[in-house]
């Protein structure tokens, strides 16, 4: 049976019943708050959450069903996100966002722009996990910028990687579409004020947006607006990770350097990614299978996590 390191006290999840939480220190500065949950002994599965999202943006019931399908799955905050260490630097120049955006989707450089991290070190966080919970391969899903990092780590990693899958996400290379308008202004529309109300109106607003129409569960979106904001709001922290996407550019050399198979999934109705994005992905990386779903937007609404699921389990544990 494997073991979690006894340095670790695990206790039961504040936000899911049937997950365990941790601090795991994943080097000198920076410490994650993990979630575990099923059989250790079955096939870990190392969920890469995206931009602003906290672990509890992986619904519960899509955990349930990952669990059920025979995964040991392990979600965490990313650095700057959630209850996950916070990175202060008030030494370096304001980011013109507006001006990095359009740099990125001309492939023009930024790399010489001072930032308090990038992606590659958001990737490093995630590999640091893997070895800290004693685990020596694991599939890996990851979710828009989760997609990205997972690329990363999986180009830089690869003794670390069994199988890995992407969804909604891209590798940011030149000239890919853009956001369509409306999406696009999620990324840049301010909350009305700090006050909680207006945090969740406004993620209720985003997921509308960016969501799939016709599958969004305003009650649960609200629900986890609220609780994104009473678990830790931290807004300075989306923001360096915006930051950190932009500021890394494209990765289509990671894509080209990923050895595990790979399954890229993205919906149809994405206007934040648009589909173009996925499948560049797909095409970048060598062998990667594509899987366009029809109906689904910028989200995990329930309406398509069975088959979200059963692409999971056929590619991962080939059931």
């Amino acid at each position: 049976m494997r073991k979690r390191s006894t340095d670790y006290h695990w206790y039961p999840s504040p936000v899911s019943d049937f997950m365990q939480q941790a601090m795991v220190p994943v080097s000198d500065e920076i410490e994650l708050c993990v979630e575990v949950g099923g059989n250790p002994n079955n096939p870990p599965l190392l969920l890469i959450m995206g931009l602003g999202s906290q672990l509890i943006f992986w619904p519960d019931s899509l955990l349930k069903r990952l669990i059920d399908a025979g995964f040991y799955i392990i979600r965490y905050d990313n650095r700057d996100i959630g209850l996950s260490t916070k990175i202060k630097r008030d030494d370096l120049p304001r980011i013109n966002t507006l001006s990095a955006m359009f740099k990125l989707q001309f492939g023009l450089d930024n790399s010489q722009t001072p930032v308090p991290y990038r992606l590659t070190d958001m990737a490093d966080d995630a590999a640091h996990l893997i070895q800290a919970l004693g685990l020596s391969q694991v599939h890996v899903l990851g979710a828009s910028m989760g997609g990205i990092i997972a690329q990363i780590l999986s180009a830089k990693y690869p003794h670390l990687i069994n199988r890995l899958a992407l969804i909604f996400s891209t590798n940011n290379k030149p000239l890919l579409a853009p956001p369509r308008p409306k999406q696009l202004y999620t990324l840049i529309k301010r909350p009305d004020s700090h006050a909680e109300e207006d945090i969740v109106n406004h993620g209720k607003w985003f997921i509308k947006t960016v969501g799939s129409k016709g599958h969004i569960n305003e009650q649960a979106v609200a629900d986890i607006a609220r609780l994104r904001y009473q678990r830790c709001f931290y807004p300075a922290g989306t923001l360096q990770q915006l930051t950190a996407i932009l500021m890394t550019g494209s990765i289509q050399p990671y894509s080209k350097e990923v050895k595990a198979p790979t399954l890229v999934m993205h919906g149809s109705n994405d206007g934040l990614l648009p589909p173009s994005h996925g499948k560049a992905v797909a095409s970048d990386i060598p062998n990667a299978k594509f899987k366009l779903i029809k109906g689904m937007s910028h989200d995990l609404p329930e309406y398509f996590q069975p088959f979200i699921v059963s692409q999971l389990k056929r590619h991962m544990l080939q059931i």
